[in-house]
């Protein structure tokens, strides 16, 4: 079960809420409520579920209602209608001390503009949260200090904050909202503020610190780049509604309609798609030592290959063997195990290595990239000509060079993995 669940939520500013919730329910549109009721509908019917250590990136433009459904989460708007809960408690509908005691010890928020103290230090600051929840002075100065250096800021607690530049500030609103040990964090426009070179900092440093604390995280942005990073799932809004969920190669790969697509049609897919989409999983191109050299030439002839994945019985990748290697030595008519001929020596990936850091290993070698995991457990593998097709385009015209067992772009289906090979193996 997710850690945290919106079911159904609205929200309307205005006099006669109830009335333009109502028109919403019959399929009225934002304009047409407003023009009816002098009502906003800020947030329509939106459902979503946030597993319990995923960043899930709320993103839209401008009025689409990202932030407001931020500020329902945690009751700072109280919601119009509907429910959120978190684990157990209805957030919509708990009482004040019930809400007081969410906010200040399963949530954390940090804002656009930082919101700090400015006649207080760092560590006064990031130690401010504590403060409300009456933990002793020495104690929350020790966890602030701890928190100030886990987000890079170690040597500079006893600084006011306006001597700090505006990233660093940003850093120390990160470090308020983390110091007490929050389940949640709640993220609103948090580099928007900054810097184009600053942001991008800040996004890279906000990733390396959740691979560390591995909170929940919700943050909202405009920014589809930056949702593209950051995102585990990106959850797209318009007009209120929510249009699409998805991680973000769906995003990227099956856009819901005309209006995702305009956002993700320039895009640099590259960065974005991973080994795990371009690969496949074909049973027939895998070979154990046990099979041995004849079982191995029977099956990259028969398929029209020139070379197969090595792996043993726990599916440990341990390489590839090439048709020559194996018909030669098979004509030594003396061991007939594939050990000798394994080229251990290949490329290999993880699924989430995205494509632009796949073109130099299939540039650099002959054979596919075989795709693993931490336990060096195969994948699937990965063809040259679906990394160059998907940098350059499919329909790009661009001759792609073909790589051992496959006939070039033309000849492979990258959704199945099948292949149409006409006469024998790339040799």
């Amino acid at each position: 079960m997710a850690q945290l669940r919106v079911e159904k939520l609205y929200k309307i500013f205005g006099p006669n809420p109830q009335r333009a919730m109502k028109l919403a329910n019959e399929g009225k549109s934002k304009e047409e409520i407003l023009d009816k009721t002098g009502c906003t509908l800020a947030i329509n019917d939106a459902s979503f579920g946030v597993e319990k250590g995923e960043t899930f990136v709320v993103m839209g433009l401008s009025g689409s209602g990202k932030s407001t459904v931020l500020r329902c989460l945690n009751r700072l708007w109280d919601p119009t209608s509907g429910d959120i809960y978190l684990e157990d408690v209805n957030v919509a509908k708990a009482d004040s001390e019930t809400l007081r005691s969410l906010r200040r010890k399963k949530m954390s928020m940090v804002f656009q503009h930082f919101g700090l103290l400015p006649h207080r230090t760092v560590v006064d600051n990031v130690a401010f949260g504590l403060e409300i929840q009456n933990e002793p002075p020495a104690k929350r100065k020790e966890k602030a200090y701890e928190t100030i250096k886990l987000v890079g800021l170690e040597g500079y607690g006893d600084m006011m904050t306006g001597e700090l530049s505006g990233g660093m500030q940003q850093r120390v609103g990160l470090a308020r909202a983390l110091c007490t040990d929050p389940e949640i964090l709640l993220m609103d426009e948090a580099f928007s503020a900054l810097d184009p070179l600053i942001r991008t900092n800040m996004q890279d440093e906000l990733i390396d610190l959740q691979e560390k604390v591995q909170k929940t995280i919700i943050f909202i942005t405009h920014d589809l780049d930056e949702a593209l990073k950051l995102g585990d799932r990106i959850a797209i809004m318009k007009d209120g509604a929510i249009v699409q969920i998805g991680t973000p190669e769906e995003i990227l790969t099956d856009p819901a309609d005309d209006y995702v697509a305009s956002f993700v049609q320039n895009v640099d897919r590259s960065k974005v798609i991973t080994a795990s989409t371009l690969m496949f999983d074909h049973p027939q191109r895998v070979v154990s030592p046990r099979e041995g050299v004849k079982v191995a030439i029977r099956r990259m002839r028969k398929m029209g290959i020139s070379s197969l994945c090595v792996t043993d019985g726990k599916k440990q990748f341990k390489g590839f063997v090439h048709i020559d290697d194996a018909v030669k030595l098979e004509k030594k008519n003396e061991d007939h195990t594939l050990e000798p001929i394994v080229q251990s020596e290949v490329s290999t990936t993880s699924p989430d290595t995205p494509v632009v850091d796949l073109l130099p290993l299939v540039m650099s070698s002959n054979m596919p990239i075989a795709v693993i995991d931490d336990s060096h457990r195969l994948l699937g593998i990965v063809m040259r000509s679906s990394v160059i097709a998907e940098i350059t385009g499919e329909e790009s015209g661009i001759p792609v060079p073909a790589q051992e067992g496959e006939t070039g772009a033309a000849g492979e289906d990258r959704k199945s993995g099948d292949q149409t090979v006409e006469g024998s193996t790339n040799d």
